[in-house]
C-alpha cells in the first residue's frame, strides 16, 4: 500500500490530502498518491478507483473429493405393462377411488405393495381393500393406522383365515381384544413391529384363537414367557411359530415348546434380544423333543449355535428339514459345518433354502460339503460375508446347483466377470444376484435379461 521508498506516517498523525486538500487522519488504510509524495484521504483514494477498505479475494476452496465409485444393480428395464400402467393409475388417485371391483388378488396385492412405497395408505383408503368374503389380506405398511382403524379392520373382514400387517406400531391390547370377537375363523397371523401390545393382550388373543396354525411376528418387546404358555396351551394345533427380535426370548421359551413335538413345521427364534439368550444345550433339547417334523428352521445371530448344535441337535433329530438358516453364527467353524453335510450324504431330503451368511470363519471346506449335500436342490443360496472362500470352490456353484434361483455372494473375495458369467449361464431359473463387496466384478461383467444383479462398483462418470 506504501511505496517502499517513503516513510510511513504514523497512524493517528494528520496529512493534508493532495487532491481535495483537507486534512485528515493517518490510518492503516490510507493510500499514497499516484505520484507520490503525497496521501490521499479515504474519500479521494475510493473515487479514484481503489477501495482502500477493499478485503483480499478469499482463495477458492477446493471441492471435497467425492465418491469414486458409484454403486447399483443392473435389472432389465422394459415397457411396463398394461396391468402395470393401471396399477400406478389407481395408487397415485387412491383417495379418488370409490370401488376395486374385482379386478384380480394378484392385482390387489400389486396395488398394497405401491401404496406401502410411499407410505400411502391411510383409515380412509384401506376400506378399499376390505370384504366380508375376504379369507387373506395383506397390507404391508399400516403405519397411519390408529387402532381405532386396526379394529375396524377385524369389523369389515369377520371372514379372515391369513391376516399379515407390516409396520404396525400403532397397534396395541385394545386391537388384540378386538379381534378376539370379530376374527374367530382366523388361522394365521403375521405381525411385523406389533411393540405396543402388552402380554394381558396377546394371552387374551391367544384363548380367543384355539385353531390358531401360524404365529409369526417381528419386534415385541412384551412377548413374555407368559405369553408363550398360554400360547401352547390354547393353541395346540400351532404348525408355524416365528419369534423374530424378541427381547425377552430365554431358555424357558424352549420348555414350554415340547407340547408341540411332531405339530411344528415352521420355527424362527432368530435375532434376539442378546446373542446368548439361548445357550447350546436348551437348543439341542429342543430339537431332540420337536425337531422331527421341522421343515425350516432359523436359528440366526445366536451365540449358542455351535457344532454341537448340528451334531447333537439337527443331524440325528430333524430329518425333514429343507429350509435352514444359521446366518451370523459366529461359533460354528469351517470344519464342523463340513463334517456335518458330509455325514447327512444318506439323507434322501435336501435342503432348498440354506443361509449360512455373515459366518466369516467359514470357507472351502463348508461350501464343497454343502454343495454335495444339496446342491442339486438348492433355490436359495447365501454366502454374504465368506471372505477366504477360494475361486475353485466358488466354481462348484454353478455347476452344482442348476436350480438356484436366488445367490448372495457378497463380500466373496474371488468372486469375478467369469464366475457372474458361469452363473448366467449353467442356473437357468436364476432371478436374483447379488455381488455387493465384490470388487473384482466390474461394469463389463455378462448381463441377462430378467436377472436382478445387485452391488455391481461402476466407475464414475
Amino acid at each position: 500500500m506504501w511505496k517502499s521508498d517513503l516513510p510511513k506516517p504514523p497512524v493517528g498523525s494528520f496529512e493534508n490530502c493532495v487532491k481535495c486538500e483537507i486534512q485528515f487522519t493517518v490510518t492503516k488504510y490510507t493510500m499514497a498518491a499516484n505520484p507520490p509524495p503525497s496521501y490521499l484521504c479515504h474519500r479521494c483514494a475510493k473515487a479514484s478507483g481503489n477501495d482502500p477498505f477493499k478485503k483480499p479475494a478469499a482463495p477458492k476452496k477446493r471441492k471435497p473429493a467425492g465418491d469414486k465409485r458409484t454403486v447399483t444393480h443392473f435389472e432389465e428395464r422394459r415397457l411396463p405393462s398394461l396391468a402395470s400402467v393401471c396399477i400406478e393409475v389407481i395408487s397415485k388417485h387412491i383417495d379418488d377411488v370409490e370401488a376395486l371391483g374385482d379386478i384380480g388378488t394378484m392385482n390387489m396385492d400389486e396395488i398394497s405393495k405401491a401404496l406401502a412405497k410411499n407410505r400411502s395408505l391411510t383409515a380412509e383408503n384401506a376400506t378399499l381393500f376390505y370384504n366380508i368374503e375376504n379369507e387373506r389380506l395383506t397390507l404391508y405398511d399400516v403405519t397411519s393406522l390408529a387402532p381405532s382403524a386396526l379394529c375396524t379392520l377385524g369389523s369389515l373382514n369377520p371372514g379372515l383365515r391369513i391376516l399379515r400387517l407390516d409396520f404396525c406400531g400403532h397397534m396395541d391390547n385394545t386391537v388384540m381384544s378386538a379381534w378376539a370377537d370379530s376374527l374367530p375363523n382366523l388361522k394365521k397371523v403375521e405381525l411385523l413391529g406389533p411393540f405396543l401390545v402388552r402380554a394381558a393382550g396377546w394371552q387374551t388373543f391367544f384363548r380367543a384363537h384355539p385353531g390358531l396354525e401360524g404365529f409369526l411376528i417381528t419386534q415385541s418387546p412384551r412377548f413374555d414367557i407368559e405369553c408363550m404358555r398360554v400360547l401352547v396351551e390354547s393353541c395346540p394345533n400351532l404348525h408355524e411359530l416365528r419369534l423374530k427380535e424378541v427381547g425377552q426370548l430365554s431358555d424357558g421359551f424352549l420348555e414350554e415348546l415340547k407340547p408341540l413335538a411332531g405339530k411344528l413345521t415352521y420355527l424362527d427364534l432368530s435375532n434376539p434380544g442378546r446373542p446368548d439368550a439361548l445357550s447350546e444345550a436348551a437348543l439341542i433339547d429342543l430339537l431332540t423333543h420337536a425337531g422331527t417334523s421341522l421343515e425350516h428352521l432359523d436359528l440366526s445371530a445366536h451365540a449358542g449355535v455351535t457344532d454341537g448344535v448340528l451334531f447333537r441337535g439337527i443331524k440325528p433329530n430333524v430329518p425333514t428339514l429343507a429350509s435352514l438358516r444359521l446366518s451370523n453364527c459366529n461359533e460354528l467353524s469351517d470344519a464342523g459345518v463340513a463334517e456335518f453335510f458330509e455325514g447327512w450324504q444318506g439323507r434322501s431330503t435336501r435342503l432348498t433354502v440354506a443361509d449360512l451368511s455373515r459366518n466369516a470363519e467359514l470357507g472351502d471346506a463348508a461350501l464343497t460339503a454343502l454343495l454335495a449335500h444339496s446342491g442339486e436342490e438348492l433355490q436359495e443360496l447365501n454366502i454374504n460375508g465368506w471372505k477366504d472362500v477360494s475361486e475353485n470352490a466358488l466354481k462348484g456353484i454353478p455347476s452344482k446347483a442348476p436350480k438356484l434361483r436366488k445367490l448372495d455372494v457378497g463380500f466373496c473375495r474371488a468372486v469375478d466377470n467369469f464366475f457372474v458369467k458361469d452363473v448366467l449361464a449353467r442356473c437357468e431359473g436364476i432371478k436374483e444376484l447379488k455381488v455387493w463387496g465384490c470388487q473384482r466384478v466390474t461394469e463389463v461383467c455378462p448381463r441377462k435379461r430378467g436377472v436382478d444383479i445387485q452391488g455391481i462398483e461402476l466407475a464414475p462418470a
